[in-house]
């Protein structure tokens, strides 16, 4: 407990409904991205992470003792929550204490998802894919390059893995049209899962974006049932 005491955490939700299908859970955000995403609605703790308050990680853990009656699960997310150092142990010792783990990732560390996934440390994940699989693509959305091999390994390894998880695409006006979402389906095939999940004007890393106005859900819901019908084949 103590190692973890010096832990950086920028967030922290007591309980959330919608960050773990079936679950209820509490999430714990980790500060800085090797991303720089424009429509990143986490603006704040990829840039601006000091000027975020630090929340104690035994005022988390006080939370999750006294509630742990209905918490189910902890999820980790960011920012880039693989970019901890001591997130192996920060998710073992949550998970001693008997609750269930999530991890959120962008993809971009393979080693360290298959070390949480071979080590049993995790019991659910889920990885944003941001564009399609072409470096180009994936290029134009993070900012980073050289990071797509790393997403595809990672791919591969919650694809080969026992762990449940689901893929997730934010969808963004003049970033994703129908064909680059359907692309992603299929560069997909065989996974389980692809949640296409609506951009959030709020709080972007590009102020120039909040004035974007996000697909309609009717159209969300058309991507989602097109989408499904993909990975169903």
């Amino acid at each position: 407990m103590e190692s973890l005491a010096s832990l950086s955490i920028k967030g922290f939700i007591e309980a959330s409904f919608v960050d773990w299908p079936g679950k209820l859970c509490s999430v714990i955000f980790f500060p800085r991205c090797n991303f720089r995403c424009r429509y990143c609605h986490n603006g704040p703790l990829v840039t601006k992470p000091d000027m975020l308050e630090d929340i104690q990680f035994s005022h988390i853990m006080a939370y999750l003792q006294r509630e742990r009656a209905w918490i189910d699960g902890v999820c980790f997310s960011g920012g880039e929550a693989t970019l901890q150092p001591q997130l192996p142990e920060i998710i073992a010792y949550i998970k001693a204490q008997g609750f269930l783990t999530k991890l959120d990732t962008n993809g971009s560390n393979p080693e360290l998802l298959k070390r949480l996934i071979d080590d049993r440390l995790v019991d659910y994940v889920a990885m944003d894919v941001k564009a399609a699989l072409d470096e180009r693509s994936y290029c134009a959305i993070t900012q980073s390059a050289r990071v797509l091999d790393r997403v595809k390994e990672s791919i591969k390894i919650l694809m080969d893995s026992p762990v449940e998880h689901e893929f997730r695409l934010t969808v963004v006006p003049s970033y994703h049209g129908s064909e680059e979402i359907l692309q992603v389906a299929r560069d997909l095939n065989g996974a389980s899962r692809l949640r296409i999940q609506n951009f959030n004007p709020a709080s972007v890393l590009d102020s120039s974006l909040q004035s974007l106005k996000p697909f309609d859900d009717v159209l969300i819901n058309s991507f989602q049932q097109q989408v499904d019908d993909i990975l169903a084949h």
